[in-house]
């Protein structure tokens, strides 16, 4: 199949807005909003930009999880890109990253552009099919 039938086959408004197909934005945006779709890791990336930098231990004192289950999370966050590891001798610091969110809320604010025009046309479409 191709990236053209794949597409047709989508409803309108579901995949990358206006501009074209999959590309690589979309889907590290993808990436990032898997990663943020867990409330445990929201609540680490909150205290990691809180913070500035911290260890996986004192984020782990600070949330209701095991370290063991903070490094999993700050594993996640670090895959899409919204967290950095930084050696500070032999500790190993986390900080937060904010370009995969400014690249996330363009493409969010993107879309729904997207729809808002195509909700006007609607409007427009069905008070103009009324005053016929």
């Amino acid at each position: 199949m191709t990236a053209d039938q794949a597409s047709a086959e989508q409803p309108p408004g579901v995949g990358p807005p206006a501009g074209g197909g999959a590309t690589e934005e979309a889907e590290e945006v993808g990436v990032v909003l898997a990663a943020l779709a867990d409330p445990t890791r929201r609540q680490l990336l909150d205290v990691l930009v809180e913070a500035g930098q911290a260890s996986a231990t004192t984020l782990a004192g600070r949330l209701p999880v095991s370290r063991q289950a903070v490094v999993k999370h700050l594993q996640v966050l670090k895959t899409a890109g919204l967290v950095e590891r930084v050696r500070a001798g032999r500790e190993v610091l986390y900080a937060a990253r904010r370009d995969p969110l400014d690249a996330s809320a363009r493409w969010l604010a993107d879309l729904s552009a997207t729809w808002d025009r195509r909700l006007n046309a609607l409007k427009r479409a069905a008070e103009a099919a009324t005053s016929d």
